[in-house]
């Protein structure tokens, strides 16, 4: 009978088999009733399968074995959580360097829970360990690693957002500081006053710094129970305050913005049209600087995302070298097993003799190589702390030197016509010294990792030596004595282990190329995935601005009244505010998809383990009976169906993420809509104070008055004349005003028959169209599924609205036009007939006034130049009811002075 003993060696990472390794006498026993029983068929096939079921999926996992195979092992029981095969932990007094204490391995892994809510909550709870920088993430468990290398990729994000926030900041401030210089050498402003400006504007930003700084301290404290760790809900919750957080700040930093250059402005008292020109300048420079800082920011989140994937390789290459050692030293042990069954067969040692000294030797290996590798850990957590300082160091030069560089930039002086160069300038400036600051941490973190490669080359070789030596006596010093063969016979098996050892290591290096095939197709598909995400990003972008753009020219062609130069602010100012609102949300958006990747990187973990360990088998064993190929179709077809749950659930999981972010988008749309609001509003003020000033200089109310005062004194002029002219120019008023409604009601009927006219073609339009969809109707049913058809639906709703809407605008604009023509007309008659009464007035009474002839002669381009751009949000009804009062007024001061 075929001796059962080997399957201690395929027992390697049994949770009970290994934890007794340790126990000799116990061990005997109990191998010795496990040999009695495997004598049976029937026990003997069970065995078989379950050493095919455990080789096929992960590590460690609890399997019910039936007869025919049916029975897969279940990933939706005892939501505990898994631990990674190849993780080295300081307590393992097991001997195996890549696995956890036996006890508490079967604890945290007795199944593979991919999908399960209890799990989920458990997950997210679970604290991992808070790292400052990548090196330490290579002393991490592997559990803690994609959430330690993403938590410090969010941390690299909010990091470039503060950096680019202050850099905009400076860059305002040093904008607004060459155009106070170039007021002050023009002596508009005081050297008191150009001091008093720039220092209450450097204070109040430096108050908003503070205040944004104390808002995320709060932050980071509320829920920090433990310094040294964090949990992913935690990590969850900061992310969306500090958005919060920075929204508010940007919103108070541009509403600062505007009170600076208000302040600067009035103080500095330049005219109107000096005040639209500096004020649009600055914008279109702040433009320039959110368009420099946009582009970076893109640059920069795409290099901190290549900078993940490279920290995964750097780890992976450290796994590979933690699990190569306990891999390796077991191929080698099992090639003693092989020589000592070989010995046993050949009667030379009996069973227990073989097991005995088996068992002395993986204790004695496995004890020394855990020796070793507690002290491999202490080495690499003491050179990863060192390395840390010497960064932080490094960290702290690179500051200082990069101050000064900036200072010396600052204290520059710059012209108005040199803005463009300092910013630019400034920009690359900044931008070479994150570079350096980058080049720096990159090649540390290399440096690193070779070193701590290095540290685990050097317990490989510590390893081997230490097992060479051990079956060197066991060959020439234990072999002799209890087998009775001569010296010489036991070097020859010696030597005999050393040439098998070659192929059998050849052989097993294929699965370890295999698994390092298979980790770069996942790498290669989280890149593709990234890529998704920035391509969507850009998407929203595209649509968000165009969607505004079109708010803010609906707006824009509602408010006819003001000038090009008017509009052109209010449009440049919308695209800053805009720009800066989307540049803040697309990082956030960035930040978003990390967080995600966290939150299913346990899953997506186990799924991959899964994989990995069915098509490393498949590969290595190819099926023999019915039994195997029944075996491996189950598990295939369980992979697919948890990759399709995993899908299902990353998909949830980003329309979770995105319906967030819909909704911060949502409020800091809110915040560009108010502050343009009260931008517009501001216009519009300014346009209706400078035509209030323009008929103020117009009116010649001195002249009139002066003339009520001649009429009065003068002898030439009695009651009864006085009078019949008066008459006669109320009844010429009154004429004028009948023409005016009469034309004004003839209009209205018929803008009334062209809208009548409209809206009739634009039914039949609608009728034609209703018929061809009824025609379609059925090929639409079949066609197309429901959603499409609700969407088409909506699209066609939506038109019609527009259309309406757009219809009615411009009724309401041809309407507004025709009334503003009749107005002009109305103003102008109006004008010649005072203009005549005071021709009059001034004859009889003797009063000279040949200068204020010309007047009425130029009076009527100027007026139709002013009304030309006049309109209102006013309805037409009202705007009727207040011109018809306007225009039975009389001449302020004149008629009713004479009739005294």
């Amino acid at each position: 009978q075929k001796d059962d003993s080997q399957r201690l060696l395929e027992s390697f990472n049994s949770d009970e088999k290994e934890h007794t390794l340790t126990k000799s006498k116990p061990y005997t026993s109990k191998e010795e009733m496990v040999l009695e029983e495997s004598e049976s068929p029937l026990n003997s096939n069970v065995t078989a399968f379950a050493l095919k079921a455990k080789v096929i999926y992960p590590i460690n996992q609890k399997f019910r074995p039936l007869a025919d195979g049916s029975s897969n092992p279940s990933l939706h029981e005892n939501p505990k959580q898994a631990v990674l095969p190849n993780q080295v932990m300081e307590t393992s007094t097991s001997g195996s360097l890549g696995s956890l204490s036996q006890g508490d391995k079967e604890d945290c892994s007795s199944s593979t829970t991919i999908h399960s809510t209890t799990s989920d909550d458990r997950f997210q709870a679970r604290a991992f360990l808070k790292v400052t920088g990548f090196p330490e993430v290579l002393t991490c468990e592997s559990f803690d690693v994609k959430l330690c290398l993403c938590s410090l990729i969010l941390k690299d994000l909010m990091l470039l957002d503060t950096e680019l926030r202050k850099e905009k900041h400076v860059m305002f401030m040093q904008v607004l500081k060459v155009y106070l210089t170039d007021f002050y050498h023009k002596k508009k402003i005081t050297d008191d006053l150009f001091k008093k400006i720039l220092l209450v504007q450097e204070n109040d930003f430096e108050e908003l710094q503070k205040q944004l700084d104390s808002r995320l301290q709060n932050t980071e404290m509320s829920g920090a129970h433990n310094s040294e760790y964090q949990t992913l809900e935690d990590l969850e919750r900061k992310e969306r305050e500090y958005s919060e957080h920075v929204i508010d700040n940007m919103e108070a930093f541009w509403k600062q913005t505007d009170k600076a250059q208000q302040a600067f402005l009035d103080q500095s008292k330049c005219s109107s049209a000096k005040a639209t020109k500096i004020m649009m300048d600055l914008t279109k420079k702040m433009i320039a600087v959110e368009s420099l800082l946009s582009e970076s920011q893109d640059l920069q989140a795409m290099d901190i995302q290549e900078r993940l994937f490279n920290w995964e390789l750097m780890v992976k290459m450290i796994d590979s070298l933690k699990s190569y050692i306990p891999e390796e030293c077991k191929c080698r042990l099992n090639i003693v097993s092989n020589i000592l069954d070989h010995l046993t067969v050949k009667n030379n040692l009996s069973v227990r003799q073989k097991e005995e000294l088996l068992t002395d030797l993986h204790k004695a290996f496995w004890e020394q190589l855990a020796h070793f590798s507690n002290e491999c850990i202490q080495q690499s957590k003491d050179l990863i702390l060192k390395r840390l300082e010497c960064r932080a160091k490094k960290r702290e030069e690179f500051k200082h030197r990069q101050k000064a560089e900036q200072g010396s930039l600052l204290s520059k002086t710059f012209h108005i016509e040199d803005v463009h160069d300092f910013l630019k300038a400034y920009h690359e400036l900044l931008e070479k010294h994150r570079q350096a600051q980058w080049e720096l941490e990159e090649e540390d973190d290399c440096e690193s990792t070779e070193a701590v490669a290095d540290l685990y080359k050097e317990l490989y070789s510590k390893a081997s030596h230490a097992l060479a030596e051990l079956v060197t006596k066991l060959f020439l010093r234990t072999l002799p004595v209890v087998t009775g063969l001569s010296v010489r016979e036991c070097e020859l098996l010696k030597e005999e282990w050393q040439e098998n050892l070659v192929p059998q290591l050849e052989k097993w290096e294929t699965p370890r190329q295999r698994r390092w095939k298979l980790f770069q197709e996942q790498l290669l598909q989280e890149k593709k995935l990234w890529m998704k995400e920035y391509a969507l990003s850009a998407v929203m972008q595209k649509h968000l601005s165009e969607k505004q753009e079109k708010i803010i020219q609906g707006v824009i062609s509602r408010l006819g009244c003001l000038s090009d130069e008017s509009v052109n602010y209010i449009l440049q100012k919308h695209r800053l505010l805009l720009c800066s609102v989307l540049t803040r949300l697309t990082l956030r958006r960035v930040g978003m998809t990390a967080l995600a990747r966290m939150r299913m990187s346990r899953k997506k973990s186990l799924l991959q383990e899964l994989r990995e360990q069915h098509t490393l088998q498949k590969g290595s064993s190819p099926c023999q009976d019915e039994d195997q190929w029944q075996l491996q179709k189950a598990v295939e077809s369980h992979i697919l169906e948890e990759e399709e749950k995993l899908e299902e659930e990353t998909q949830q999981t980003h329309l979770e993420f995105h319906q967030q972010l819909v909704t911060e988008i949502q409020e800091a749309l809110q915040f560009l809509q108010q502050h343009m609001e009260q931008v517009i509003g501001r216009t519009l003020l300014q346009h209706a104070r400078r035509e209030a000033g323009k008929k103020s200089s117009d009116d010649g109310q001195d002249f009139k008055e002066r003339l009520v005062e001649a009429a009065v004194e003068s002898v030439y002029g009695t009651s009864n004349n006085i009078n019949r002219l008066v008459q006669n120019y109320y009844q010429q008023i009154g004429k004028i005003t009948e023409g005016y409604e009469g034309k004004k009601l003839q209009q209205f009927k018929s803008l009334q028959a062209e809208r009548g006219e409209r809206n009739r073609l634009r039914k039949k339009q609608e009728n034609e169209l209703a018929l061809k969809e009824k025609q379609t109707k059925g090929l639409l049913n079949i066609s197309s599924t429901v959603h499409q058809r609700m969407v088409l639906q909506q699209k066609k709703v939506l038109a019609q609205f527009e259309l309406q809407q757009q219809i009615r605008l411009e009724s309401l604009k041809q309407k507004l036009l025709g009334l503003h023509h009749l107005e002009t007309e109305l103003e102008n008659q109006l004008k010649e007939a005072e203009q005549d009464f005071v021709s009059e007035l001034a004859a009889l009474a003797r009063v000279p006034m040949a200068v204020k002839k010309q007047p009425s002669k130029r009076s009527k381009p100027a007026a139709e130049k002013t009304n030309s751009k006049r309109k209102s949000f006013q309805s037409p009804e009202s705007e009727d009811k207040d011109n018809s009062h306007e225009n039975i007024q009389e001449p302020p001061g004149l008629t009713s002075g004479l009739c005294r």
